[in-house]
């Protein structure tokens, strides 16, 4: 699967230069480091993430998520998985309790270095470090059932498209890359507005 994540990244169209920066970025890692698929590199490993769509294409899945006290996309570690659709599918599935979670395309929807500061889970102290992540755009019914993941996140809701992203209250995340994930589904005609 890494040699298919790196062809489908060398012709991953960029949507910005943070997305042209971060593509070179990846892809070096993916080439040189062997262990790079697993959260044991403390520097930098990859992760998966989900912008998900209800079936409307209305309305964008988020969580409140516990550690950045921000409501955020769902996604998570790779873990060794080196399928990260499949990854990102799992991850939804997990930190929602939705059950039927499919994606729009199988393609790369979005990519990103995200920076992680250090942090305390599980009681223990995990250090400052980078993600490689992958969005993927992925879609499911909201008349499905919501839960939370408690030890992840407390509460799994959906929002209009501009308020899931005003909804962060990271910066960073809401100017440079939930916006950035909006803008995409209006360019490309999947969503009609915010």
């Amino acid at each position: 699967m890494r040699k298919e994540l790196i062809e489908q990244l060398n012709h991953y169209e960029p949507f910005n230069e943070q997305e042209a920066a971060d593509r070179t970025a990846i892809l070096s890692e993916l080439k040189e480091n062997s262990h790079i698929f697993f959260r044991e590199n403390r520097l930098a490993h990859m992760t998966a993430s989900g912008w998900v769509l209800n079936s409307a294409h209305d309305r964008i899945l988020m969580c409140f998520h516990n550690i950045y006290h921000s409501w955020s996309w769902l996604g998570g570690h790779a873990d060794g998985r080196e399928d990260l659709l499949a990854a990102a599918i799992a991850e939804v599935k997990e930190e929602s309790g939705l059950t039927d979670v499919a994606p729009v395309t199988d393609d790369v929807f979005s990519l990103e270095v995200l920076t992680v500061d250090g942090h305390e889970k599980n009681g223990q102290y995990v250090p400052s470090h980078l993600h490689l992540n992958i969005t993927y755009l992925l879609e499911a019914d909201d008349s499905q059932a919501l839960r939370a993941k408690t030890d992840e996140n407390s509460a799994v809701a959906w929002f209009l498209p501009g308020e899931a992203a005003e909804r962060s209250s990271e910066e960073w995340f809401k100017a440079r890359i939930y916006a950035k994930l909006n803008r995409k589904l209006l360019q490309k005609g999947i969503i009609s507005g915010l």
